[in-house]
């Protein structure tokens, strides 16, 4: 099990780079997180719904994503509630201190999907969430060191060395830890180094000194990093690319934000997150607004922003507008909750650029689609996961189909469009004749291919700077796995 000594410090991207490092030694590899708390979800082939970290670390292990791989999953929808989904299916939402009693109950179905995926794998990687030094939260715990303990998993700790204090970081882990905790850690790594290797090598043996755990490596910084789907959607924002602008208002529980992947690694392109506070930028080509976990609060806060008049004043100037999942809904004249689903019942007037309505209700679409662009006739493919169903005349001029049924909404000058299909920027050849309609270019390379090789590039990387062989002899055999 792979822990850190806090939020972000790299656990997503070392398992999946450890995932493709094992897979290529020929290892059957299944990526596991007990946890997560992520708004950034993806679609399974069974037909359930993981962080999206976990997809990308399936991809990695070359297997199919299974809701199994992240058996409960957290969608903040405020700041003190979140969406409870449970081995893929969504069952309530719950106050944060409600789940902090709920969660000792949800250990044996996050351990079932535990062993259904060890049975089936020589190796399973489990990644840990936040850090097991929040010992306010150990009761209960089945984020950290309550399913290490559950599972009889011997821990990897790591630590981030670019935001400094490293050494305090994993000895005060140690140091907090009750003793039993404290003996599952088999390891340490150091993560996103910079500079000469040899500066640290006394820091590295203090950290084993006061700890007794075994060095495992110290990581440089993985310069390719930003060409990943990234975690945090302020990730894409520091991304260079060319003259052609896109938009994209940063919404308070802005959701799959990996839609916006694919486009921000394009070199003709610059994607700009624009945080509250802002005004949208007059110069954007594309104003992009993207999915939200609670589309009717986003859209409140969007026009307090005045967001709402930098959008008509850009469509004025002959801008282009697009809205996926919650952002078609709030392009639309109504938002209708008439359960409560999102708050109090009742309906909401949306920003009334596309004629079409939207009604909530609880049962939520989870599918993976294919189809096509009606204009270009370029294949499609993504998923779909929301609550809510859109209707209007406006559905008469539907851009996309998708399974062979019409798909999404366009205004009548064809400046304006929605659709529910998340993914579909990342298929190349809609890719290209979408941004030649903007004027800008696509690079010639796959992005599927792209994502391939970075991650036998981070493979690469850990296996020059990681004692790996060291790493897998401190797995933990499981009785009956494999």
């Amino acid at each position: 099990m792979i822990q850190g000594t806090g939020s972000n410090v790299g656990k997503s991207l070392l398992v999946a780079g450890l995932a493709r490092a094992c897979v290529r030694r020929g290892i059957s590899v299944a990526p596991f997180k007990p946890q997560n708390m992520s708004n950034n979800a993806a679609v399974t082939a069974d037909g359930g719904e993981i962080g999206r970290a976990q997809a990308l670390q399936a991809l990695a292990a070359r297997r199919p994503a299974h809701s199994d791989m992240n058996p409960v999953l957290l969608k903040p929808e405020s700041e003190t509630g979140a969406q409870l989904i449970v081995q893929g299916r969504r069952r309530e939402t719950l106050k944060a201190r409600d789940y902090a009693r709920l969660k000792g109950t949800l250990l044996p179905q996050v351990m079932e999907s535990f062993r259904r995926l060890a049975a089936n794998a020589d190796l399973v990687l489990v990644e840990g969430a936040g850090s097991p030094a929040e010992t306010n939260l150990r009761d209960g715990d089945i984020a950290n060191m309550g399913f290490a303990e559950a599972a009889g998993l011997g821990v990897v700790l790591v630590g981030d060395i670019d935001r400094g204090g490293v050494i305090a970081q994993l000895v005060g882990t140690h140091a907090v830890l009750s003793e039993a905790d404290r003996d599952r850690i088999r390891g340490f790594i150091v993560n996103r180094f910079r500079g000469d290797p040899a500066l640290f090598e006394a820091g590295t043996a203090q950290i084993a000194q006061r700890t007794g755990w075994a060095a495992l490596g110290l990581l440089p910084w993985f310069e390719d990093a930003w060409r990943l789907p990234g975690e945090d959607v302020m990730d894409i924002a520091s991304k260079p690319g060319g003259p052609v602008l896109i938009a994209v208002p940063q919404l308070g529980r802005i959701a799959n934000f990996d839609d916006l992947d694919p486009l921000a690694s394009e070199p003709g392109l610059r994607v700009e997150i624009v945080p509250p506070g802002r005004a949208l930028p007059g110069n954007a080509d594309l104003v992009l607004i993207p999915g939200s976990k609670s589309t009717i609060a986003d859209l409140a806060a969007f026009r307090a922003q005045g967001w709402d008049i930098d959008l008509k004043a850009h469509l004025r100037r002959g801008g282009q507008v697009l809205g996926i999942c919650g952002g078609y809904q709030m392009l639309g004249r109504e938002i209708a909750d008439p359960d409560g689903i999102e708050g109090p019942p009742g309906s909401v007037p949306g920003l009334g650029l596309l004629d079409v309505t939207t009604r909530m209700g609880p049962h939520k679409r989870l599918a993976i689609t294919h189809g096509h662009e009606l204009e270009s006739g370029a294949p499609v493919e993504g998923y779909e996961i929301h609550l809510g169903r859109t209707e209007g005349p406006d559905c008469a001029r539907p851009w996309l189909s998708i399974d062979g049924r019409p798909h999404g909404a366009m205004s009548a000058d064809g400046r304006v469009r929605g659709c529910y299909l998340h993914g579909l920027f990342a298929a190349d050849a809609f890719r290209a004749a979408f941004l030649k309609r903007l004027g800008a270019r696509a690079g010639a390379d796959s992005y599927g291919a792209r994502i391939e090789q970075t991650l036998d590039t981070l493979a690469d990387h850990l296996e020059r700077h990681l004692k790996l062989d060291l790493l897998l002899d401190l797995a933990t055999p499981l009785p009956g796995a494999g």
